[in-house]
C-alpha cells in the first residue's frame, strides 16, 4: 500500500491507513519533519516471505522544501535479544543539494503498442545520496587468451542509497502512480536545487 500526498495532515491520514504501527511510525516520522512544511509524501508498506516466516516493513518517503527524509519500520520476532517481539524504526534526513541521483525504472508490456500516459506495470525508485555505494569487482584480462598475467581489477561503484519497487500487480495501479508522483517531485526539487 502506498500513499503520497502534500500536507503534514495526509501524510499521517496515509500513515494510519497503511496499519503499521501507526503511533510508532508516525511518531517517528513527525519528529524527523519537525516544523517544516510538507511537499510531498509516499507511503510503502511491504510483506515479505523470509523462510516460515512473514515480516512486514513500512518505508515512509517524505519531501519538504529543504530536506529528503527517509524512515523505514521493520518488526521482529522474538530474538536472543528481546524475549518478545519488537519493532525497529529508523529515520534519515538528507539536504535535498546531496541528493545526487533519482533514477525510475519503468516495466511496460508490449512495448510497440505503448501510448503516452499508458501506466507501467512496475516502477523502481532508487535515491543516491552517497550515504551507502556498492562496489562491483572482477578480475582485469587483456585480450591475449594465453596471457596469466595479474592485471589487477577493474569494476565500477554504484550509489544505492534506497531502492523502492512497487508493482501493479502487487500494489494495485495506485501505489504506481503515487511512486510516478513523488519520484517526479523528488526530481523537481533536485533539479532547482541544482540552478
Amino acid at each position: 500500500m502506498a500513499k503520497t500526498g502534500t500536507t503534514t495532515q495526509g501524510l499521517r491520514a496515509a500513515i494510519e491507513r497503511s496499519g503499521y504501527y501507526p503511533a510508532l511510525v508516525a511518531e517517528a516520522v513527525e519528529a524527523a519533519v519537525g516544523g517544516e512544511p510538507v511537499m510531498s509524501y509516499l507511503v510503502h508498506q511491504e510483506t515479505t516471505f523470509d523462510s516460515n516466516e512473514v515480516r512486514r516493513h513500512v518505508t515512509v518517503l517524505v519531501l519538504t522544501e529543504n530536506r529528503f527524509i527517509v524512515s523505514h519500520t521493520d518488526e521482529q520476532a522474538a530474538d536472543g535479544t528481546s524475549p518478545s517481539p519488537y519493532a525497529t524504526t529508523s529515520t534519515e534526513s538528507v539536504k535535498i543539494d546531496r541528493i545526487s541521483s533519482v533514477v525510475l525504472s519503468r516495466v511496460v508490456a508490449n512495448p510497440e503498442a505503448y501510448t503516452p500516459g499508458t501506466l507501467p506495470r512496475e516502477v523502481v525508485l532508487t535515491i543516491g545520496w552517497g550515504a551507502v555505494s556498492r562496489i562491483d569487482l572482477e578480475p582485469a584480462a587483456c585480450g591475449d587468451p594465453n596471457c596469466d598475467a595479474d592485471h589487477g581489477y577493474t569494476g565500477s561503484s554504484t550509489a544505492d542509497d534506497l531502492s523502492l519497487r512497487v508493482s501493479e500487480a502487487g500494489d494495485g495501479p495506485d501505489t504506481v502512480r503515487q511512486t510516478l508522483a513523488f519520484a517526479q517531485a523528488l526530481s523537481e526539487a533536485t533539479a532547482a536545487t541544482a540552478r
